[in-house]
């Protein structure tokens, strides 16, 4: 349920609340504004004594239950866009994010062009695999915490936040050291052990949505997250598996809308994962844009055809580069949206 305090509720009475929650064995979780206090309250079984006992406190403005299974990932739980702070960005916020990078840091000087390159062509953030989930085991596995310290050192040069996959629970204090964002691969969205761990690795997360997983399933592994800890997560669309075969994944594009009405987290695309066919991404990219995705995360290869892993589905630098001028009168668009539904939300 959702508890509403009463404008400039006082600490001592919020926490009189928090108190009385938790009494009954139940999780809070606080969204503090400037001038009211919601708190959320989960848990498993039978709610109506909590929700009775907190109703009747003075300083309660009211009670209401969440329906949805996802509780703190839930619009019902907040009205508004979550806005995640990565290096001075704020991804759900104003501005449109773009993600970009290779499949795997491969080389100093591979990652080092790469960076400076998007980066220049108006990119914030630097995408790039130090450990790489592959299908055979006889594949590049990435170059591990070699590959980290090489993204840190991009970072350095080109102020580009850094997102990177963490695969197991074992590697989030390590990998965390070195990134902004814990990525979360598809393979691996619900490894819960996993998400557990990231519910207090202190960084926000990019959660990629499973081969062949729902969108409830999708946000149940958000919750995980959520529910352990760390509020600032990211939901990442990459296609699907289907019958389909003339396309890598299938790109479930009405996904994006869906879950802009199910979920306060920021919506990213992945149109490269979701094509397969760097031909593809461009078109895939604007339309992301046009129906509402907070950003965007593209494979770029200085030299695709020379790609250890996903060249196919990678852009050159020029190629990038000419995709973000395509897109900046989609992006002016996206942004005049924006302020309309701020306006509206007032």
């Amino acid at each position: 349920m959702i508890i509403s305090m009463k404008l400039h509720a006082t600490r001592e009475e919020i926490d009189e609340v928090r108190a009385q929650v938790a009494h009954f064995g139940y999780k809070v979780h606080s969204i503090e504004g400037e001038e009211r206090v919601v708190i959320g309250v989960v848990g498993v079984g039978d709610v109506t004594a909590c929700f009775e006992s907190v109703e009747a406190m003075p300083q309660v403005e009211n009670v209401t239950r969440i329906s949805a299974p996802y509780k703190f990932v839930s619009k019902e739980f907040r009205k508004g866009k979550s806005r995640i702070k990565v290096n001075g960005l704020e991804v759900g916020g104003d501005e449109f994010i773009m993600m970009a990078g290779p499949c795997s840091v491969e080389s100093e000087k591979q990652i080092m062009q790469t960076a400076e390159s998007v980066a220049k062509a108006g990119a914030k953030m630097l995408r790039g695999g130090a450990f790489k989930p592959r299908t055979s085991p006889y594949d590049f596995q990435g170059m591990e915490e070699a590959g980290l310290k090489l993204l840190r050192k991009a970072k350095e040069a080109t102020g580009l936040a850094i997102v990177t996959e963490v695969m197991s629970e074992r590697d989030v204090e390590m990998i965390a050291q070195y990134t902004d964002v814990m990525q979360v691969g598809a393979r691996n969205m619900q490894n819960f052990m996993l998400l557990k761990a990231l519910g207090n690795c202190g960084r926000p997360v990019l959660l990629k949505r499973g081969l062949s997983s729902t969108v409830k399933e999708l946000l149940m592994s958000a919750e995980y997250i959520t529910a352990h800890g760390n509020p600032e997560v990211m939901l990442c669309e990459r296609g699907i598996r289907t019958f389909e075969t003339v396309t890598r994944n299938t790109c479930d594009i009405a996904a994006i809308p869906a879950l802009n009405e199910l979920t306060h987290l920021p919506v990213i695309l992945d149109p490269s994962h979701a094509t397969g066919k760097r031909s593809l991404v461009p078109a895939l990219s604007r339309a992301g844009v046009a129906i509402g995705a907070d950003g965007l995360m593209v494979e770029v290869h200085p030299a695709p055809e020379k790609a250890i892993s996903d060249g196919a589905q990678s852009l050159d630098l020029g190629q990038f580069a000419k995709m973000m001028q395509d897109l900046q009168p989609y992006i002016q668009l996206w942004q005049e949206s924006r302020k309309q539904e701020a306006v509206a939300a007032a």
